[in-house]
């Protein structure tokens, strides 16, 4: 890198740092709304992969608001149950709803769905916040998931995501975190909801997958002076964001060096189609430009090292890639 580059890249890889610190300096809070046996606790649980709340509430024992904190900065507000809400905790109930970067909306799938109560509270909490996650729990004890979807899609003008759950079995609880996920993310909060996952490598696929688009979308290497800088923050983002969810902090140095390798294409140009073919999801990348395949294997190299905790450098980025390249590696 020549000086003017040099300092490019310490500009954006600054940039990237203060984006990841301010993320992980805010508060998430989450409203938890439904009726007792909904299974709120029961899905956070499963989201984070340990107890956070306790479950086997009764109906009647939850007249109150109940915050549960996760590793400081994630707050789980459980409301009181649709039938249990005191006239005297409704203003502060409220205010929990306003408040919320996230209110999710717990159906049992297995009652009856969406019933007069149910409806009247959605309207009320639609009225102070949109960011609302509609969660149909208990689909594995339920017949006609799909009708049921469609019966709330009806009655919410498609306005809401309708997410049909098993806090029992885990089923589709992936959709449900990529929903929060992308909430998040459009509220720049994303990455400290991710680095907390206990199941961290479909998180890592999606931004991979998303950072390769976008590359892909930008341009082709070799590179024109005016593409530099874009793909560079592109994969330098990429890396942090990594480096962020793996709890594994990237040096300036590292990153500028897995930056270069990329560019070279020391990292290996032609690893597209045994990407594609190893890693679920990889074939969504538009084009399959050389800027686009070379930030896909930087991200899936980068992710393999943090999960077999090998020690990231070029030299042992390069050898992960020659064993892609050999079709060795399992796929992510």
């Amino acid at each position: 890198m020549d000086y003017k580059e040099e300092q490019q890249f310490n500009e954006i890889y600054e940039e990237e740092m203060n984006e990841i610190n301010a993320q992980l300096d805010k508060e998430i809070v989450f409203a938890l709304i439904g009726d007792v046996n909904a299974g709120k606790s029961s899905t956070v649980n499963q989201l984070l992969g340990e107890i956070v709340a306790p479950v086997g509430a009764q109906p009647g024992e939850t007249v109150m608001v109940k915050k549960y904190k996760y590793k400081d900065k994630i707050v789980f507000v459980d409301t009181p149950g649709l039938d249990d809400i005191e006239t005297n905790h409704s203003e502060q109930t409220l205010s929990f709803y306003k408040e919320a970067d996230i209110v999710l909306f717990f159906l049992n799938a297995a009652g009856t769905v969406f019933s007069e109560g149910e409806k009247k509270l959605f309207d009320i909490i639609t009225k102070v916040n949109k960011k609302v996650l509609i969660v149909l729990n208990k689909i594995d004890a339920a017949d006609d998931i799909p009708l049921l979807v469609k019966y709330v899609q009806d009655h919410t003008n498609y306005q809401y995501k309708v997410i049909p759950i098993s806090s029992r079995t885990n089923e589709n609880m992936d959709m449900l975190r990529n929903a929060i996920l992308d909430i998040l993310h459009e509220e720049k909060k994303d990455i400290l909801f991710a680095k907390h996952l206990k199941e961290k490598g479909k998180t890592a696929n999606k931004w991979i997958i998303a950072a390769a688009s976008s590359a892909s979308a930008v341009g082709a290497l070799p590179l024109p002076g005016s593409d530099i800088v874009p793909i560079t923050s592109i994969q330098v983002g990429l890396m942090v964001r990594l480096a962020t969810l793996y709890d594994k902090p990237i040096t300036k140095k590292r990153a500028k060096e897995m930056a270069i390798a990329s560019v070279t294409g020391n990292i290996g140009q032609s690893l597209f189609r045994q990407v594609i073919k190893l890693f679920p999801g990889a074939g969504s990348v538009v084009g399959a430009s050389v800027a686009g395949s070379v930030t896909l294997a930087l991200g899936y190299g980068i992710k393999y090292a943090y999960e077999q905790d090998i020690e990231l450098d070029v030299k042992s980025l390069s050898l992960i890639l020659e064993k892609l390249k050999q079709k060795k590696l399992p796929q992510a």
